[in-house]
């Protein structure tokens, strides 16, 4: 795209800058737009499962539900608690947007089409997501109410738990891959399973990883059964509690984003990315972005049917589930998936 703009009589500087900022918001605006899609999706689902019928009077089917809700919040008045400590309450929603989006940057969506191809793409995606924490820690602390404050502390706790399961659930993929670039992972998967799968899942080792990155990424994400940080029944709405108008649009703006980015990282890590599901050759005339796109929302209904099916955990049930059951058998698949690939002579080939 550099090139592009040269061609047209920028300097390499400027062509550069201006490239960036075209990229940005070529993934800025689609994910921002794919959000808003997915709110409906997620509502239809879940009128589906509960047999109601959901958004389906805005627009054609119910399609412009999640726009008039857009509009709504942005006419609504934004109102910040007098006790609050007012900097950090508004800075607090655009740090959770904020990071939702900038995780997107080493996403690829096809070969060679990604912002930022680097080589550390799956420890970027890894310390991102990290960061997200610290927008719903902000506002819980600055809204100065007890439910926001403890749902701070529970989301700080929950991520913290989840987050050693998942480091250790992408060992296990590099293991495999011999990468940490995104795509490099991918290209792995190329023939894989019996030489014919484009998966890492459908191998007996793996597809055990991939149950527990799912189930990781549901409480990374504060997904039912895991969302306690925003547990109506005890915390009314948690650290948004004390939200409205866009500051609350944005924490869902960023929620949603860090869902989809969740969706593609199983698609991407587990399922082959923009590969098709098998090394068919008509198969590859189906656009490798058409492939991503549609394994992102199987995952994503999978998102939504657990919502609309599965109760809500106990805290105690949550954590103990991350620290006495995903930790150690993380760290055990680590220890079996490495003796099996020295056993198997992978390493040496990779070399």
């Amino acid at each position: 795209m550099t090139e592009f703009f040269q061609s047209l009589g920028m300097n390499y500087e400027f062509a550069w800058f201006t490239a960036t900022i075209a990229g940005i918001l070529l993934i800025a605006l689609p994910v921002m737009l794919a959000v808003a899609m997915v709110i409906y999706v997620d509502r239809k689902v879940w009128a589906a499962i509960n047999l109601r019928r959901g958004p389906n009077v805005v627009g054609p089917f119910g399609l412009l539900q999640s726009f008039a809700d857009a509009l709504k919040v942005m006419l609504q008045e934004t109102i910040i608690p007098s006790a609050a400590n007012k900097g950090i309450f508004i800075l607090a929603p655009i740090v959770t947007f904020t990071v939702a989006l900038a995780a997107w940057a080493v996403v690829p969506f096809d070969a060679g089409v990604v912002l930022a191809d680097i080589n550390v793409g799956l420890l970027y995606i890894l310390a991102i997501s990290s960061l997200s924490v610290y927008g719903v820690v902000m506002a819980g602390w600055a809204s100065n109410s007890k439910y926001p404050f403890f749902s701070a502390m529970r989301a700080a706790a929950q991520m913290i738990s989840y987050e050693v399961s998942i480091g250790f659930i992408l060992v296990c993929v590099v293991l495999f891959a011999g990468t940490f670039n995104l795509s490099g992972i991918v290209n792995a998967q190329a023939e894989f399973g019996l030489g014919v799968i484009n998966a890492f899942v459908v191998h007996p080792l793996m597809f055990p990883i991939w149950v527990m990155f799912f189930i990781s990424c549901l409480a990374e994400t504060q997904r039912v059964p895991f969302d306690l940080t925003e547990a109506e029944s005890e915390l009314v709405a948690g650290y948004q509690t004390e939200y409205s108008s866009m500051a609350f649009a944005m924490f869902w703006l960023g929620e949603y984003a860090n869902i989809l980015l969740m969706c593609i990282l199983n698609a991407l890590l587990f399922w082959g990315g923009w590969l098709p599901p098998i090394d068919w050759e008509p198969l590859y005339y189906v656009p490798g972005i058409v492939w991503l796109l549609l394994k992102t929302f199987m995952f994503f209904f999978f998102f939504s049917w657990v919502m609309a099916t599965v109760p809500r955990y106990r805290y105690d049930q949550l954590m103990r589930l991350g620290w006495k059951v995903f930790l150690p058998l993380s760290l055990f698949f680590i220890v079996v998936i490495s003796g099996y690939l020295m056993a198997t002579g992978h390493f040496g080939s990779a070399a």
